[in-house]
């Protein structure tokens, strides 16, 4: 418990976040679906598009209508210029704004559509305007409806506001996430206390605007709504004291443990030079590295078979210093990245089994799988069966596996352990491939990349100075184990390090 309670009282920050995103979607949703609604009550026609469009953007999954204001964002900077944000508040804001949009809508609609006629009739007979009937009439007896739709919408998006997180948005997801990738249990218990809590206090307020309203109580209405206005205070203050973002260096990471210590060991060293840095955890692999080459982000570790096969769309697999030197030259032909270096470790992907597994069933490479794959299952991680390095080893070796199945990358060790998976797409540089004594297979064919760590640069901090020097001392100092120990003092059951300690922790070892 105590644990817990620690992680609360470190989410401040997160929680202003969190309440900043949410008041802003929820009030910019109220915006639009207000003079909406009023429309949709005159025109049935308006009502049903509308309606209509409002329920089609609540059968998108959250997390895919965040990750699609991305590429949005991103092809409207040929309109608005380099300076439209694509990660971070703006696309979370308008992505929760939509998804808040159907309960206010449908409640005001419906509320419009239910009004006592002999009261509209009235309203009409001692000669009010169409402003005055809204205004005097219209607007008091639907308000209670109206606020219950709010009421419904400021749930909803308290909870979806903590996927913002894989956007970059700073949330109450953050430790939610980093929580279930270093299977730091206390931290995601944390997260969702809090994202509860928040969500149980809005409703509670709310729920007192809605009384005041139902209730003609001016007074209880009026300190409902000073009671949230108080909170966005609040959380204002507590975001803005802190400086402007524009101080501060973004460091991106994907979302599994190597990559939340690498980012902590580069703002480490960042904020040993003297600089503000900010993190930006949990990213999904295009959205990370199209957020370091648009400059959304300043710093990134990207590996080069991921970047060399998914960004540049390249099928061949030449040696480590040529493909290295066509990235760097790639990254800065197409958006002006620099590539600072490598690391010095590779993080490849391979295919792994059980040892007793690879002993029993005669495996040695990954050839050997293609007459057992009908009858097993493979594990990968979200994104691994839509790579093309799966596609190409799939096709290289012939595997075609019983069923395929996706895990986050610590449920995904978890389930070959536990037998749910037979063969996982597995990396190499991880410490619970010694701690559960797992087989890499071979992979003569080559079909499988190489993986360098590399350190890119956006191209605004590729032309910092200071950072490049700052930053210098880790080319080439990182080995793979020195990597496979800090990666498994966070995956670990026990005795477990944050990726902050462990960042600490491999600083130390490699002498910096």
């Amino acid at each position: 418990m105590n644990g817990i309670a620690s992680a609360l009282l470190g989410l401040g920050d997160k929680l202003a976040a969190h309440v900043l995103l949410c008041s802003a979607a929820i009030a910019l949703g109220i915006a639009v679906a207000l003079p909406l609604a009023v429309w949709a009550s005159r025109n049935v026609f308006v009502a049903r598009i509308a309606l209509g469009f409002a329920s089609l953007v609540q059968t998108i999954p959250a997390l895919a209508l965040l990750a699609l204001f991305f590429p949005i964002l991103l092809s409207l900077r040929a309109v608005f210029g380099d300076g439209l944000p694509t990660l971070g508040f703006l696309p979370a804001l308008l992505a929760l704004s939509l998804y808040a949009l159907l309960p206010i809508l449908r409640n005001a609609v419906t509320a419009q559509a239910n009004l006592d006629s002999g009261v509209i009739e009235a309203a009409d007979g001692v000669g009010m305007t169409g402003w005055q009937k809204l205004r005097l009439v219209e607007a008091p007896l639907a308000a209670p409806f109206v606020m219950a739709g709010i009421r419904t919408a400021a749930v909803w998006t308290i909870g979806a506001a903590t996927l913002a997180t894989t956007i970059g948005q700073t949330s109450l997801g953050d430790p939610i996430f980093a929580g279930l990738q270093t299977q730091n249990w206390e931290l995601v218990l944390a997260g969702c206390i809090a994202s509860a809590g928040l969500a149980l206090i809005a409703d509670g307020l709310l729920g007192m605007v809605e009384r005041g309203f139902r209730e003609r109580r001016r007074i209880m209405w009026l300190s409902g709504v000073a009671a949230v206005l108080l909170g966005v205070g609040a959380a204002l203050i507590s975001t803005f004291a802190g400086g402007s973002d524009e101080d501060r260096v973004v460091i991106g990471a994907k979302s599994f443990s190597e990559q939340y210590i690498l980012a902590r060991l580069i703002g480490q060293r960042l904020e040993a030079a003297g600089y503000e840095v900010e993190y930006r955890d949990a990213l999904g692999s295009a959205v990370a590295h199209n957020a370091v080459a648009s400059g959304s982000i300043d710093i990134l570790v990207d590996y080069t078979g991921t970047v060399w096969t998914n960004q540049m769309k390249r099928t061949d697999n030449p040696d480590r210093d040529a493909m290295l030197a066509e990235i760097a030259a790639w990254e800065e032909r197409t958006g002006g990245a620099r590539v600072l270096g490598r690391l010095g470790f590779e993080n490849a992907y391979g295919l792994a089994v059980t040892t007793e597994r690879a002993r029993s069933d005669g495996l040695t490479s990954i050839g050997d799988l293609a007459r057992l794959a009908p009858g097993f299952t493979i594990g990968g991680d979200p994104e691994f069966f839509q790579r093309p390095e799966w596609v190409a080893v799939r096709d290289a070796y012939g595997l075609r596996f019983g069923d395929l199945r996706n895990f986050s990358p610590t449920f995904m060790y978890n389930a070959l352990r536990s037998g749910e998976a037979q063969v996982i797409g597995a990396y190499t540089s991880d410490g619970r491939i010694a701690a559960d004594n797992l087989t890499i297979l071979d992979d003569p064919a080559g079909a499988f990349p190489n993986y360098d760590a590399i350190l890119i640069l956006s191209p605004e901090t590729g032309r910092n100075a200071g950072i490049a020097t700052a930053l210098e001392p880790l080319m080439g100092a990182i080995d793979v184990e020195a990597m496979r120990e800090a990666n498994f003092a966070v995956d670990r059951e026990v005795n477990k390090r944050t990726p902050a300690q462990a960042a600490r922790e491999l600083a130390a070892r490699i002498g910096l």
